[in-house]
């Protein structure tokens, strides 16, 4: 069955189109929807079996690790140790096209941690769709869509929904974006390090030599 094709308004999505996702997420389905970056594909962050097929679309071995979307920074320190000085920064930062690395607490299953060093990923998303999601499922395990045959991220969720629809319950669409993915990190050493650099920008907060 191929996913239902769903438009939703960029900056005012309709709360029926939020509601009609977050009920999709809650009986096991993955979507993919925008978010301040690109696209991700989302699922229920307690199913195990909906993570699996996400993975399985992506074609994610179990050494890759998912992010977590959650609602505000409160939200993080649930899942992740949040030492001042990474409290402050992400206040900074958030909600924004960064993804941050800090050591995972009890309350992240452990498949969701890197398993050396029991870290987690996480992100405050600033896009009203997602805040909507979250406000209901909060938090979701996320991936961005990409598109493997040139190792980037989808720009129109057409394509996402030519590639992939089969395997999904929905995508919804709120146009075309760009292909740059969020910033990633790593905030578990004494001092913020640069892992990957994508849309946000980091010159405030990391010595970029």
């Amino acid at each position: 069955m191929k996913a239902l094709h769903i438009r939703v308004h960029p900056t005012h999505p309709q709360a029926r189109l939020v509601k009609q996702a977050a009920d999709m997420l809650a009986r096991g389905g993955v979507i993919a929807a925008p978010t301040d970056a690109c696209y991700s594909l989302l699922c229920e962050t307690g199913n195990k079996a909906a993570e699996d097929r996400l993975r399985a679309i992506r074609h994610l071995e179990r050494d890759h690790h998912l992010t977590l979307l959650c609602r505000d920074v409160a939200e993080i320190a649930t899942y992740a140790k949040v030492d001042n000085d990474a409290f402050r920064l992400m206040k900074t930062l958030a909600p924004g096209p960064y993804t941050f690395i800090l050591p995972a607490t009890r309350e992240t299953p452990r498949r969701l941690q890197d398993e050396k060093r029991r870290t987690v990923g996480l992100r405050i998303v600033d896009h009203p769709f997602i805040q909507g999601l979250l406000d209901d499922r909060s938090p979701l395990l996320a991936s961005t869509v990409m598109d493997d045959r040139i190792g980037l991220p989808y720009a129109d969720p057409e394509d996402i929904l030519a590639d992939v629809g089969h395997a999904l319950e929905a995508v919804f669409d709120s146009g075309a974006v760009g292909i740059e993915m969020s910033t990633i990190l790593d905030l578990t050493g004494p001092e913020p390090r640069l892992v990957r650099q994508g849309l946000g920008d980091v010159s405030r907060v990391v010595d970029l030599g």
